[in-house]
């Protein structure tokens, strides 16, 4: 468990300028701490916090609202299978018995070896593509048994490279150079924008 380390916080340092309020930069910071570690610590949430000038309970609370960060180590693998509505009807319940079967795990669990985990979960907005599922939230659709087979020996044997492992964000890294910025401005000094200038008066 720790902090940001000294590559993530040159990173860090570097999404925060692009912010003209630092505390904009909080979710972008989490998932750089969860690309560290493959979940956000305690320890990085409080570094978090420290960089932003934010209470760490401000921190915890973004962090424990979205679900795509964990706050406890899962495998390097997230399957999560969906049971919204489309997908329970076209045999969801099926596959994520299925999955178990073949990890050889419980839904909520993480493999021995901390390969993977396994997670049912509402509906992932893929209701035309169903049953499906996501790895590390790259999508899967219209998955059969045999087809899940297939995708947890491709990952296994290192043959699904477009599936990073869990925590990474993107592959590559957006870098804007300076003069290439969006001229930002301290809030502070920014114009009132013209509609707040009317004061009520259409109303």
């Amino acid at each position: 468990m720790s902090r940001l380390n000294e590559e993530s916080l040159r990173i860090a340092n570097e999404i925060i300028n692009r912010y003209p309020i630092k505390k904009s930069a909080l979710i972008p910071l989490l998932h750089l701490a969860q690309e560290q570690e493959g979940w956000v610590t305690d320890q990085a949430m409080r570094h978090i916090a420290e960089i932003l000038g934010v209470t760490p309970a401000e921190v915890l609370g973004t962090c424990s609202f979205y679900e795509m960060f964990k706050r406890s180590p899962v495998g390097e693998y997230q399957v999560n299978v969906c049971h919204g509505i489309s997908c329970h009807l076209l045999g969801a319940e099926n596959l994520l018995h299925h999955a178990e079967d073949t990890l050889g795990i419980k839904e909520g669990e993480t493999t021995q070896d901390g390969k993977f985990s396994l997670e049912g979960v509402e509906c992932i907005a893929a209701c035309t593509e169903a049953p499906c599922l996501q790895v590390n939230y790259r999508y899967q659709n219209k998955v059969t048994t045999s087809d899940f087979n297939e995708l947890v020996q491709e990952i296994i044997d290192g043959e699904r490279s477009d599936i990073p492992k869990h925590g990474s964000l993107a592959k590559v890294r957006q870098n804007i150079s300076p003069e290439r910025l969006a001229g930002i401005e301290p809030v502070e000094h920014a114009e009132q924008p013209e509609w707040l200038n009317r004061n009520g008066q259409d109303s």
